[in-house]
């Protein structure tokens, strides 16, 4: 066996690789290997890829010749949605080691322990999406505030732009009680608040005898977690007893909700695949402001999908101008291999992706200073951070305003009362303590 000291993880992508890295980062502390940070010469660099965005696939490669500048004889592992959907491609980039897809990615020590010496041809061990059949549950430590649990994995939508059921397999989740024990060990840290994450979270259940709903209110009454975010729900999946519940009757459950957009056309909503209209969007976003004013509400946006006209290009902005919401997160269409989109033809030039990028880009700033300008005067409860920046701290209040504060380190991972003051220079918002 090698021996094998240091290893390092970097994460590409959203808040469930981030929780899937920490659980794999804490096997390999339990199995007597020293977690240490990229630049810290690592005997192993366990990069967890994602397949969004076309960037993300180039960041993959851009990370294999930085781990090999650090540590020319370092072992390099790829594991995530990357590794899935093209192993061989990975196996030949220069210096890749192992490349491990979804049904191995948790059992990379054992594939690691295995080896004798560091082997002159890359190892790939994958198997059909289609195979993926197990729930592997995750939560990120490391951020003493805040942990990513994972509920829920795999999508059954196929959304014509999208490859994460390629990469990720099929909607599932564990059971009510089993994930309840997840949440138990969180609540037994420091840590203060969860997000919960998945793939397509209101999907937990698929149709069975438990729902989201149910593991919404069972989280509820976990003790030690003083506060949940729900970081993304499908608008159909988004139901008015969730909202009510969340906004009304929980005492851990935040005002604030990230709701899936991607358009405001409904030719393209149908296009995409989506399973609601624009018109069910306003609905919940309606209903939600009727109960909470107050509330955050995020929008994922997606722009320059195949035949998307200026006029519906147009129709997405005045939707978004008309209905009651924070912000944006502006997705750019990227072409993706073996997705439905790619034969619709049809594609919007790149200068006019760009173009309409910056637009939504602008609307979100001004939607998220108006929804802050909102919260000026109102007494609010702030989670601080363990960040510090030139003598300032930061922290999120419940309904998700970023706020700052001259750093005390008496503060970090508390919850305090204050008053929100004004909205500074950078867009973050001051306060004063109660």
């Amino acid at each position: 066996m090698i021996q094998y000291k240091k290893v390092a993880f970097y994460t590409l992508g959203c808040k469930l690789n981030f929780s899937e890295t920490s659980t794999i980062s804490r096997s390999f502390e339990d199995g007597g290997y020293a977690k240490v940070e990229f630049e810290e010469t690592p005997d192993i660099f366990v990069i967890n890829t994602c397949s969004v965005t076309e960037n993300a696939d180039k960041k993959c490669k851009q990370l294999v010749k930085k781990a090999l500048k650090i540590n020319p004889d370092g072992f390099v592992a790829i594991i995530g949605c990357f590794a899935q959907l093209k192993p061989i491609e990975i196996s030949q980039i220069p210096g890749v080691d192992l490349v491990l897809g979804a049904n191995e990615k948790f059992n990379i020590i054992e594939h690691i322990e295995k080896l004798n010496q560091k082997q002159e041809e890359t190892i790939v061990s994958f198997e059909s999406i289609k195979k993926t059949e197990d729930f592997i549950p995750a939560f990120s430590i490391g951020d003493r505030t805040r942990s990513f649990l994972k509920i829920q994995d795999g999508c059954d939508y196929f959304c014509t732009f999208c490859t994460i059921p390629l990469a990720r397999g099929k909607s599932r989740n564990a059971s009510i009680v089993s994930t309840l024990k997840e949440a138990e060990k969180i609540g037994k840290t420091v840590i203060k608040e969860v997000v919960l994450t998945g793939v397509n979270i209101g999907d937990f259940g698929q149709g069975g005898d438990e729902t989201f709903f149910d593991l919404v209110k069972e989280l509820d009454t976990v003790e030690g977690i003083d506060r949940y975010r729900i970081s993304s729900i499908e608008p159909n999946l988004l139901s008015n007893e969730i909202i009510h519940f969340c906004l009304n009757e929980s005492k851990h459950f935040v005002p604030h909700f990230h709701i899936p957009l991607q358009s405001g056309s409904n030719r393209l909503l149908k296009a995409m695949r989506r399973k609601y209209l624009k018109e069910l969007y306003a609905e919940r976003v309606a209903y939600i402001k009727s109960l909470r004013p107050d509330t955050c509400i995020g929008v994922d946006v997606i722009i320059g999908f195949p035949g998307e006209t200026d006029e519906e290009f147009l129709e997405t902005m005045d939707f978004l101008k008309d209905i009651d919401i924070s912000y944006l997160h502006v997705f750019t269409y990227s072409e993706r291999a073996n997705t439905t989109a790619l034969k619709l033809g049809d594609p919007v030039p790149m200068s006019v992706r760009k173009e309409r990028s910056k637009q939504l880009h602008i609307l979100s700033d001004k939607k998220k200073r108006a929804f802050y300008e909102q919260n000026i005067g109102s007494t609010r409860t702030v989670l601080f951070e363990n960040e510090e920046d030139n003598g300032i701290m930061y922290g999120f209040t419940e309904n998700y305003v970023k706020v700052k504060f001259p750093f005390d380190s008496a503060l970090i991972n508390t919850f305090q009362t204050v008053t929100l003051t004004e909205i500074d220079r950078d867009g973050i918002m001051k306060c004063t303590l109660q």
